[in-house]
């Protein structure tokens, strides 16, 4: 038997027995895992392992991944096959397999690498085994609970805009401002890059959906993403933090982002909220749809349009909200001031 190289979304998986026999007739749901071999390398040519570190794949090796949805507007739309293929695609780094329905025009000539099942990883009762809570119990969403730290969303326009860079600058600046901060993603793909990315900014903590076993939270009902929210944010009140950042992946018109934006009581959870875009434009239409529901707490403006000079101006003449480049949000005096932390500030 070759070596099989273990993708993130498995991590939690160990004991387990490669079973043959059910690969034409087991449905994959989400979650499930398998055993593929490599047929042809394209657009992804390394997996995310169990470790979190960049492992290369060559054609014939076999991996461990997951079943899986993929939404990602600027690589591809992919789904969990409803039936057996002779091949199948890798459409997340982290491990995660689907069928590819479209991509982006910049991938047309290239594609997802290709893969054959080889068999269902399943457990010591012969079912197959499912990441989904593999090694968790789900903690049903509490609305009204009273938490011991303030929360901020990071929430963007659309995918691309900015969101993980300014949550992770935003943690930074907020430690710079004498606080112990964790970071949460609560929505997206598997892949470690945006929790390393908070982590090397200076957050104490980090976290993400995968933490529950979700290889993505795309097609997720509302349900399971609350859920996810309430156990994400049971393991952080276990540690004493000020702030909790937690970044919503892609955009305010994506599926499980709509959803969560139009559900008041997870919007009544959130103390401060910021909005990320690409450009001057988004930020308007990004204000229309947030400040009816989160009103002042949508306290400042950030994302891929603060390096540009000429748009910041453009949006500071249009728009009452602070603009926050980067020097800004890893201001901590600044930061206490637009949230109004009064026990910061007078640190300060």
């Amino acid at each position: 038997m070759k070596i099989i190289k273990k993708a993130n979304s498995c991590k939690y998986v160990t004991d387990f027995t490669i079973n043959r026999d059910i690969i034409t007739t087991h449905i994959p749901k989400p979650g499930d895992v398998a055993i593929f071999e490599v047929l042809e390398l394209w657009s992804i040519k390394a997996i995310q392992d169990f470790e979190g570190r960049n492992c290369y794949i060559f054609e014939e090796d076999h991996i461990m991944a997951a079943f899986g949805n993929r939404y990602a507007s600027n690589q591809f739309e992919a789904y969990v096959p409803e039936a057996y293929q002779e091949v199948y695609d890798l459409v997340g780094k982290g491990g995660v397999v689907g069928n590819v329905a479209s991509m982006y025009y910049k991938l047309e000539d290239i594609g997802p690498t290709k893969l054959k099942l080889v068999g269902y990883a399943t457990d010591s009762g012969g079912k197959v085994i499912n990441t989904i809570y593999h090694h968790r119990e789900t903690t049903p969403f509490q609305p009204f609970k009273s938490r011991p730290f303030k929360t901020i969303l990071s929430v963007g326009a659309s995918m691309d805009s900015g969101k993980t860079t300014t949550a992770a600058f935003l943690c930074r600046g907020l430690k710079n401002a004498g606080n112990k901060v964790a970071y949460i993603k609560l929505t997206g793909t598997i892949f470690n890059k945006d929790k390393m990315l908070c982590l090397d900014c200076g957050a104490d903590y980090v976290t993400d959906f995968s933490e529950m076993g979700y290889p993505s939270t795309y097609l997720c009902t509302l349900d399971e993403i609350l859920d996810i929210h309430e156990g994400l944010l049971k393991e952080v009140a276990k540690m004493q933090f000020d702030y909790v950042v937690i970044e919503i992946a892609d955009g305010l018109y994506q599926r499980e982002t709509h959803k969560l934006m139009c559900h008041l009581p997870f919007t009544d959870t959130a103390d401060h909220v910021i909005l990320s875009c690409s450009d001057s434009l988004a930020v308007h239409t990004g204000i229309q749809m947030l400040s009816p529901i989160f009103s002042e707490r949508l306290f400042a403006l950030g994302g891929r349009f603060t390096g540009s000079p000429l748009m910041v101006g453009e949006v500071e003449r249009k728009e009452k909200l602070p603009v926050l480049t980067l020097e800004k949000l890893v201001d901590g005096a600044l930061l206490s001031k637009l949230l109004g932390d009064k026990k910061v500030q007078m640190a300060i």
